[in-house]
């Protein structure tokens, strides 16, 4: 029975003279989404509404799953459209779609109702009141409570009727391209995943780079990378992922460098080589998943000398995350089951028995001038020959 789905935003909502920008990026985005579903669909807006109407047959749980996987959306609402507008015929057509989604479990409602079509004869309480004592007349499980009901039924009165009492919740948030691109430290680990879920959620548009160490790291390793990538791109869209080879580079350091200082130098570098694939590619700022004080490397003073080699943004979306907070969110988005499977990280090769945590970064340039002029030479050799994905999602 379901025809349509009515996509309600709320950040959105909020905007001003530029609103429109928004929800013309939100409706490109879930026309986008809607292409990988079987059936054709029209997206149009409509007073304040986006609307999502089937051409022909589809399939309502995969509609469903896709819309919930668009940022921007705050809720997803599976509507009956009426094209007769009389107030029995939209009462039938009502009644019969609350039996489809309720089935005949006893329930308390309410209903709500919206007439933008101002020629119709009733105005909004009065259509409030006679479809409500219409649902008490003909299903003998409703009842109404006006203060906190259970289930609430919707009456939208435009150029056509919408009736509808299922409300999805979608992820929120903005849509991907409305703010600008970024690029994202993307590891095999539980972290930077959400990291870059995070951000395309504010409607950043993702790349990734992955650090690389073969034979330190398999190819298992770099293709865990690549799943997670394929995974955050049911919600950012395609990734285009920059995967770097590092081993000759962490082996110079290893070789010159105090071992204390290893992962602190080592990971000044990737910003290095990130910022400068960032800024090939037109991003404008960089993400990782550090989370102050969840590892040696992610102390403040550990932080602020990976940082000072940046002069672009560094954003970390997961900062005062603690680790619980972060794996339910993998959990959510479905990357921790990927994220945990046991293949090495480029960064855990190399880590001292005893790192330094409170790292001066003074010392740690001094540290740097160890390495010879062929570091920059490894580091442009890197940056020429990287590998590129188009990651796009299933």
């Amino acid at each position: 029975m379901v025809q349509a789905f009515l996509i309600k935003y709320a950040e959105i909502g909020i905007k001003g003279k530029n609103r429109y920008i928004f929800e013309n990026a939100l409706v490109r985005r879930v026309q986008e989404r809607l292409l990988r579903c079987e059936g054709e669909f029209i997206v149009e807006k409509e007073q304040g509404r986006i609307y999502v109407e089937a051409a022909g047959e589809f399939d309502r749980d995969e509609v469903m799953e896709a819309l919930t996987h668009v940022f921007g959306i705050a809720h997803i609402c599976p509507v009956v459209l009426v094209e007769d507008k009389s107030f029995d015929h939209i009462c039938e057509e009502l009644v019969a779609h609350m039996r489809e989604e309720l089935g005949d479990k006893p329930f308390t409602f309410k209903v709500f109702a919206k007439r933008s079509d101002k020629n119709y004869p009733m105005k909004s309480p009065e259509i409030c009141v006679e479809a409500g004592s219409y649902i008490i007349d003909h299903m003998p499980n409703a009842k109404v409570d006006v203060h906190r009901p259970g289930v609430e039924v919707y009456v939208e009165i435009r150029a056509r009727a919408y009736v509808y009492v299922t409300s999805i919740k979608g992820p929120g948030g903005m849509p991907v391209g409305t703010s600008d691109r970024s690029m994202l430290l993307l590891s095999g680990g539980i972290d930077s995943p959400v990291a870059g879920y995070m951000m395309a959620k504010r409607g950043v548009r993702i790349e990734a780079v992955y650090f690389h160490a073969p034979p330190y790291t398999s190819e298992r390793a770099k293709q865990k990378v690549v799943d997670l990538a394929r995974i955050i791109s049911e919600y950012t869209g395609p990734i285009q992922l920059h995967i770097v080879n590092f081993t000759e580079i962490q082996l110079h350091i290893y070789e010159k460098c105090p071992h204390d200082e290893l992962t602190i130098i080592m990971r000044r570098y990737m910003m290095r080589i990130a910022q400068k694939i960032a800024g090939e590619r037109h991003c404008l700022s960089l993400i990782t998943g550090e989370s102050v004080g969840q590892v040696a490397s992610q102390t403040m003073q550990s932080l602020a000398a990976t940082a000072a080699v940046c002069n672009m943004p560094v954003f970390r979306p997961v900062i005062a995350f603690d680790k619980n907070e972060i794996i339910e969110l993998a959990e959510k988005i479905g990357t921790f089951e990927t994220s945990i499977q046991p293949f090495e990280d480029c960064c855990t090769i190399f880590v001292a028995k005893h790192p330094v945590t409170k790292p001066a970064i003074d010392k740690i340039e001094n540290s740097e001038k160890l390495l010879t002029d062929q570091i920059d030479e490894m580091v442009k050799k890197a940056i020429d020959q990287r590998e590129v994905l188009d990651v796009h999602p299933e």
